[in-house]
């Protein structure tokens, strides 16, 4: 495995406190982190706008590439994501990219106007916004026309192009979405273990492995991204990666024996850090100490 082929990362709350979570994204980039991913739940009255703090974290850094973790979808039409995430991309040259995902508080979005989806929906929807996503980041100005029950297109123009080819990962759970991940997505960024137990983690990636040979690509072209709960301690502890949603408490060293584990044993190429207290000195040491480690480990 390729050092280039290896990214990580860190996931961070839009909190209110803008100044303490730019010095977190700053951290980040500072300690070689390749990522910033920042957490999408517009219905929480005590966070910022995902979209306009991921805009402020990139005039604050040079090379790090952010992301939102993961976007929520039905609260964002992909007409205007689209036009959003290319908007952050140009500016950014060429630093964003799009995680994106069919919805899960759906108590909570709904009580924002929109209308609640089956799974059957969300992923029908999902799949539509993939193509408009797509269809509009052309650069040809030509106009769009795409038929769809959620997303119809008549006639919109395309652009402006992002400045580098978004990568849009899922953060699928069911069966029918992580089998679309793997036939049309560009990565599966995997939800925590609270969401989806790492137990699951495996047959999930089973299952994009086989959508993507069914639809005819190369599994390994899907991007994996594994992201994980914890705390790095100066003590040992009893880490695993293999079953519940435990957060991960342990020391730098049986930090990255897990996630060269995962980086071994699934075909993950990127880890994302969730740390339970969001702090700069976490955040250094997972860039300083657990990231070095878990490259050494995996031969990168």
């Amino acid at each position: 495995m390729t050092e280039s082929a290896v990214r990580f990362g860190v996931s961070l709350i839009p909190d209110v406190d803008i100044a303490a979570v730019r010095a977190r994204a700053v951290a980040a980039e500072e300690g070689g982190l390749d990522l910033v991913g920042v957490q999408d739940h517009p219905y929480v009255p005590t966070y910022l706008d995902t979209f306009v703090v991921l805009g402020h974290l990139l005039a604050a850094t040079r090379t790090i590439r952010v992301f939102p973790d993961v976007a929520n979808l039905p609260l964002r039409p992909p007409a205007l994501l689209a036009k959003t995430a290319a908007a952050l991309d140009v500016v950014s040259g060429g630093r964003f990219e799009l995680a994106l995902g069919a919805g899960g508080y759906w108590d909570a979005i709904t009580r924002l106007g929109v209308p609640r989806r089956t799974s059957a929906e969300a992923n029908a929807a999902l799949r539509e916004a993939i193509a408009v996503l797509r269809a509009l980041w052309a650069d040809d100005g030509e106009p769009v026309e795409l038929a769809g029950e959620y997303y119809p297109l008549a006639g919109a123009p395309a652009g402006p192009a992002p400045a580098h080819p978004i990568e849009i990962w899922t953060g699928a759970q069911g069966p029918k979405a992580l089998a679309l991940t793997g036939e049309i997505a560009d990565g599966w960024a995997a939800p925590i273990a609270a969401y989806l137990p790492y137990e699951k983690w495996a047959d999930a990636n089973r299952l994009i492995d086989e959508a993507a040979v069914t639809a005819g690509r190369d599994p390994a072209s899907v991007r994996r991204i594994a992201q994980v709960v914890g705390t790095i301690t100066t003590e040992r502890g009893r880490p695993r990666l293999d079953t519940g949603a435990a957060p991960v408490r342990g020391t730098a060293a049986e930090w990255a024996d897990l996630l060269a584990r995962l980086g071994t044993g699934q075909p993950f190429t990127s880890f994302v850090f969730w740390p339970e207290q969001e702090t700069t000195g976490q955040i250094a040491a997972f860039a300083g100490e657990v990231v070095p480690e878990t490259r050494r480990l995996l031969g990168a």
